[in-house]
């Protein structure tokens, strides 16, 4: 629904998408690292960088494929050798990351990923009166998946 429908319908929006992008990579290397890839751009299109972001909701494929992301993203070297970068993305604070608990923690549901991240990442931006959070996902093939959304 458009934002003018919703405030016709007395509806406040929750958040909006300041920017998203999608990534992908040889699969036969890293299969579920796509995220490292996607953030960046991401962030370069809000105009945003890590520090930036209050909140954050990582997909977890499992905890390896997090913390390999985390490392990934943390990293000048994978910066310059992946992403042409000359400075890492950044390293988010963990404690903004999955604060509600992440998909491992409540059962993995893989066919609600996109609406559980969104509406989790909003309801608890607005808790916390959080401006920038972040989502990512990894999805088989070597795709990955960051939006940056915001509170107005």
């Amino acid at each position: 629904m458009n934002e003018g429908k919703m405030r016709a319908e007395g509806i406040e929006p929750m958040g909006y998408v300041r920017s998203w992008a999608w990534a992908a990579l040889d699969p036969s290397g890293q299969l579920l690292q796509g995220p490292a890839y996607a953030v960046p751009l991401a962030l370069d299109r809000a105009g945003l960088t890590m520090k930036d972001i209050g909140l954050m909701e990582m997909h977890e494929a499992f905890a390896a494929q997090v913390l390999s992301n985390l490392q990934a993203l943390a990293s000048k070297q994978f910066a310059e050798e992946e992403l042409g970068r000359s400075v890492a993305v950044g390293h988010p604070d963990p404690d903004l990351i999955n604060v509600m608990g992440g998909s491992l923690s409540i059962g993995h549901p893989f066919g609600a990923t996109g609406g559980r991240l969104t509406i989790t990442l909003l309801n608890e931006m607005a808790r916390r009166d959080i401006e920038f959070g972040l989502i990512t996902a990894c999805a088989a093939g070597g795709m990955g998946f960051a939006m940056v959304v915001e509170r107005r």
